[in-house]
């Protein structure tokens, strides 16, 4: 890996940074350690010229661009006359001059579909609802060479579209962020701003908001993801279908995973990942034997061995940020024993009776409900804790086994909407349109004496990506085999 070269021209590293339009007309500073001394006159003036027009004329605007526009309408009417800014959010440092892979954050990507970092999405307050714009760092600036001096110029991290192009794909006005700060600071008036991303944006809104404000617009941004539309949905299926894919590639290579370990299993869905979509969506849990007890076993370092369980918790996603979320349970050797079937029939008749209760109209609970009670009631019939069932629910007595809840939101978190209200999420109802996860599992910890020796090190989690739909859900990851007898045909014809 090179490094960047040797000057860097003092462009702002976020919009935060910038104070006003002159701040990328600072000299070029001299990069410590570096090979080259400086840049000569003659260099500098050769590398403005002799370059081709590379702006692009032909674009058309993303697949999203009509939902986004909807979306900001709903954003301006909840909040009239105030002024509204969403950043994307700026790139983290790795360790020294690298930097993390940049996600932009969910509710700018809700609302534009862009996602390059820095960028910043106002909406200005008019008479008559609000004027968007989106601001952007320009094309690479070939005048002060940021193009080929900067860490970040385009000849070091490729090209960025220019506020032409962006305006074409985003159908927003664009404008250049490292204007932006300095507008903000001089802006009056009611603002609010989205808080976590761009600590710089905020430092020069720091007299102009309010904490109370500004959670009440991360509040709606997230309730406004709750019921998904025909883009969405569009989109989450794509992952699902990648994430069968990648199920399907990982039962193929278990003979490999067995060589090494359970990076082997992770690698090989990441490649589906990459290759399909834009990353995973969380950090796979490819968890082995006991592992599997494991909630969010994501070190992935341990022996994969016959005669186990793969617990493989994982899901592609999209290019536009949509995630899947699937877990299944599979015998390494392709053949349940006698008590990993019991244990895993259980769990599967407990998600059978949370998918049952996904409906519009129910209550968003009803689904946990009625996989936590079949979990109790297997728990009492194998002796492991003392009845009745309603005793054992009343008490949560079942949760030492059980541990989490059966499900959450899914979109583009995979835990999506988790600043909504509490009356509009846990205690709320389903509505056509919302996506979640049904999830059930039981594990019995390694070194729990409180149950058999033959159940201690097994752990088991089946989970389905629903739809709710109008009169009933849909099973998105329907395509992966849940039942016992299934799942064993479906590895064995996997494995050839």
């Amino acid at each position: 890996m090179t490094v960047a070269e040797e000057l860097t021209p003092a462009v702002p590293d976020s919009a935060a940074d910038a104070a006003g339009p002159d701040e990328s007309e600072k000299p070029i500073k001299q990069r410590k350690n570096g090979l080259y001394p400086g840049v000569s006159d003659e260099l500098a003036e050769n590398m403005k010229s002799g370059w081709a027009d590379t702006e692009l004329r032909d674009l058309e605007p993303i697949p999203q661009a009509a939902e986004t526009a909807a979306r900001r309408a709903a954003l301006s009417a909840r909040f009239p006359g105030e002024r509204l800014v969403i950043p994307a959010g700026n790139l983290k440092t790795r360790s020294n001059d690298t930097e993390y892979a940049f996600r932009a954050s969910v509710e700018y990507a809700y609302l534009t579909g862009n996602q390059t970092e820095d960028g910043v999405l106002v909406l200005e307050p008019k008479e008559e609802g609000h004027e968007a714009t989106i601001y952007l760092l320009p094309r690479s600036d070939r005048e002060n060479g940021e193009f080929w001096l900067d860490g970040q110029g385009e000849l070091w991290v490729g090209r960025r579209h220019s506020l032409t192009e962006a305006e074409t794909l985003y159908g927003i006005p664009a404008s250049d962020v490292r204007e932006l700060a300095g507008a903000l600071r001089e802006a009056t008036g009611p603002v609010r701003v989205v808080r976590g991303y761009d600590a710089g944006i905020e430092a020069a809104l720091t007299d102009k908001v309010t904490a109370e404000r500004d959670e009440e617009l991360r509040v709606f941004l997230s309730e406004a993801r709750l019921v998904k539309d025909d883009f969405e949905v569009g989109e989450l299926q794509k992952a699902v279908d990648s994430t069968v894919r990648g199920f399907e590639d990982v039962v193929k290579v278990l003979d490999k995973a067995e060589a090494t370990s359970e990076r082997y299993i992770e690698g090989t869905f990441f490649l589906r990942a990459r290759v399909e979509g834009n990353d995973v969506g969380y950090g796979t849990i490819a968890a082995a034997g006991p592992h599997a007890c494991t909630l969010h076993w994501v070190r992935n370092d341990g022996a994969v061995r016959a005669g186990e369980l793969l617990l493989l918790d994982a899901g592609v996603e999209t290019h536009t940020y949509y995630t899947a979320d699937v877990t299944r349970t599979l015998p390494i050797n392709g053949r349940f024993s006698d008590l990993q079937r019991k244990i895993y029939d259980a769990v599967y008749e407990a998600q059978e009776a949370g998918i049952a209760a996904v409906k519009p109209g129910a209550k968003y609970r009803d689904f946990h409900d009625a996989a936590q009670r079949v979990l109790a009631e297997k728990l009492v019939e194998w002796g492991l804790v003392e009845g009745p069932v309603e005793r054992v629910l009343e008490l949560g007595l079942q949760r030492r086994w059980t541990l989490h809840g059966t499900g959450h939101m899914l979109g583009m978190d995979v835990h999506d909407c988790a600043a909504a209200r509490v009356e509009a999420y846990v205690d709320g109802v389903l509505e056509p349109g919302m996506c979640l996860t049904v999830e059930p599992g039981l594990y019995f910890q390694a070194d729990d004496l409180t149950v058999p020796e033959e159940y201690r090190g097994i752990g088991v989690r089946i989970e389905d990506d629903l739809l709710v739909t109008e009169d009933g859900n849909r099973n998105l990851s329907a395509a992966l085999p849940r039942r016992s007898d299934e799942v064993e045909a479906w590895m064995a014809a996997l494995k050839g």
